[in-house]
């Protein structure tokens, strides 16, 4: 049984309508892989679009489609990795800045306060030079003495204090016991009264 020119026509047209349906499917898989930015390579685009990578090497038209797919990938992936780099040198070269100007204000700091430190010093060495080494000594007895003092004093403060406050605490118990007796000879003084008024009667 022999085809016709017919049949075989058909068979061309139905070959380059699957063809063409692969390749409507392979573009699809490849748009819908960018807006998912996944990975655009062979293997994924094959799975997404139903076709077999060999399809994908051997027909032109699906491999110049995964060429320029791959291309734009790593265009995009390396434009990202670009602005990411540069993002990450932006904020490097602002903490180096905020660095450089905190330690150029730290030794300015620590300048003031070494010439503080020899102002300080120059005017110990002009008192030590003022004051003899006897009278420097007699000071510092004196002031120990005088710390003795205190103490005692501070003592005899806390003695006197509680001594005062036991005297409060006498005294108003005192007070306590006059009011009681002044009541009790009240009450004394009514009962004689009393008494009195009924042997008159």
């Amino acid at each position: 049984m022999t085809s016709g020119p017919g049949q075989t026509a058909a068979a061309i047209a139905a070959r380059r309508q699957q063809t063409q349906d692969k390749l409507t499917r392979v573009e699809k898989a490849i748009t819908q892989l960018r807006r998912e930015r996944g990975r655009i390579a062979v293997r994924a685009i094959a799975e997404r679009a139903d076709v077999s990578p060999t399809f994908l090497y051997e027909n032109a038209g699906a491999r110049a489609l995964v060429q320029q797919a791959v291309t734009d990938s790593k265009s995009r992936q390396d434009r990202r990795t670009g602005e990411k780099h540069e993002q990450i040198e932006a904020s490097w070269r602002e903490r180096a800045l905020n660095a450089e100007a905190e330690l150029a204000r730290t030794q300015n700091e620590v300048l003031v306060q070494r010439q503080r430190i020899g102002e300080l010093m120059g005017q110990l060495r002009d008192v030590d030079g003022m004051i003899p080494g006897e009278s420097v000594q007699h000071l510092t007895t004196e002031n120990t003495t005088l710390k003795r003092r205190i103490q005692q004093v501070t003592q005899e403060h806390r003695k006197l204090q509680e001594r005062l406050e036991g005297a409060r605490t006498n005294l108003r118990f005192s007070d306590k016991r006059i009011a009681d007796l002044e009541v009790q000879l009240l009450e004394a003084q009514q009962v004689v009264a009393g008494g009195l008024v009924r042997t008159d009667g």
